[in-house]
């Protein structure tokens, strides 16, 4: 800490030149920690406290594969389950094509198996009586200005109505309202399975999954196998999991985030490595001979090669607590800016840890070379520019 003042000086030296590569850094950790929240945002997707005790039975070929609607009755009457509902795939538009938002057919015992999920009795009855009507997520209420009673125009990605056009209009009766931030139904749009069986042609009585509640979540596994059992060697073989476990899954089919996530940060950093690297290399042949004048006044080479290595850590820590910082700061906007699909976005201890590592750890690399040079450095050599 005594050559702190040293070390800082020598840093902004060429102020400009600092400055420049600091913005730089700033941004590869603020990019790192708005990819490190989206990262952690679906990894955690469908991790709720009441998620441990849901499980979701799909097909087994294929998640887009139906199941038959009366396998539902015979769910429910295995021993462990609490009771069982049922969606499809609906997949709405509003307003533009690319505007999608997640929209379900659902059977109507759908949010009993929710209980983290919450609609006003008032707005529930509206809903069961009017066959058009749907529920929508307090976030998509918000975002869109929507009120109870307006007519909310959908485009089907994949089902036609009676008329043959996937133009569908429904009425708003209701507003889903999560006690629960991280609950999907909080950014999504559910409308009545019998609505959506009666109406588009390509339906007929099949289910797209099936949603259980266990009574005790120890003994999920067995009733797993059990729903599993039933459609044993059939045309509609099923495979049960946990709600967490299919929504990852449902993820990682649309894409590898983590992957992702990682490649981008991969080629950022390394960008990084070499452009800080390169202005430690010339800030150092810059001061050859002050470095030589330090060692003529008694500085160890030990002393140089700390000098040189802490400038570059310094450099690095200062950008990666700014940017890190800055995702921190703007974090609670992510959910909105993203329609909902980004929860959770706030970073934890453990991004601040990995940032912080990160920032050490390049560092070391990048102040490595420079560092040894300064401390090989020959004072006669130096002084004479050699």
């Amino acid at each position: 800490m005594k050559y702190l003042h040293l070390i800082w000086a020598a840093l902004f030296r060429r102020k400009t030149r600092t400055i420049l590569t600091l913005v730089s850094i700033i941004a590869a950790f603020l990019l790192f920690g708005l990819l490190d929240a989206v990262r952690v945002s679906f990894a955690e997707a469908g991790q709720s406290a009441n998620g441990a005790e849901r499980l979701q039975t799909g097909a087994k070929l294929s998640f887009i594969q139906p199941l038959p609607q009366s396998l539902m009755a015979r769910i429910a009457t295995i021993d462990g389950v609490k009771e069982v509902a049922h969606a499809n795939w609906f997949g709405g538009a509003y307003q533009d094509p690319h505007n999608q938002i997640f929209t379900f057919a659902v059977s109507d015992n759908y949010l009993d198996i929710y209980p983290e999920v919450s609609v006003d009795p008032g707005e529930m009855k509206a809903y069961n009586d009017d066959l058009n009507g749907v529920l929508a997520g307090e976030v998509l209420v918000k975002k869109y200005g929507w009120k109870i009673g307006d007519k909310i125009p959908l485009q089907s990605q994949i089902f036609p109505n009676k008329e043959g056009s996937k133009n569908w209009s429904f009425n708003l009766r209701g507003v889903m309202k999560a006690k629960d931030e991280k609950a999907f139904q909080s950014q999504m749009i559910i409308l009545h399975w019998k609505n959506f069986d009666e109406t588009t042609p390509y339906n007929r009585g099949q289910v797209g999954w099936y949603i259980s509640r266990v009574k005790d979540v120890n003994d999920a596994d067995r009733v797993a196998k059990a729903i599993d059992a039933l459609s044993a060697n059939s045309d509609h073989e099923t495979k049960t999991q946990t709600e967490q476990a299919a929504t990852r899954n449902w993820i990682k089919q649309l894409a590898n985030i983590g992957l992702i996530v990682t490649s981008i940060m991969g080629a950022v950093f390394f960008t990084l490595i070499l452009l800080t690297g390169n202005t430690m290399m010339q800030a150092v042949r810059e001061r050859t001979s002050e470095l030589a004048v330090l060692k003529t006044i008694g500085f160890s080479n030990g002393s140089v090669l700390g000098m040189v290595l802490a400038e570059s850590v310094l450099l690095l820590l200062l950008g990666g607590v700014i940017g890190i910082g800055l995702v921190t700061a703007i974090g609670a906007a992510l959910p909105k800016m993203s329609g909902g699909m980004i929860t959770g976005a706030a970073v934890g201890p453990k991004s601040w840890l990995l940032g912080l590592v990160l920032a050490l750890a390049i560092g070391i690399v990048i102040g490595a070379l420079p560092a040894l040079r300064a401390m090989r450095l020959n004072i006669v050599d130096a002084l004479a520019g050699r």
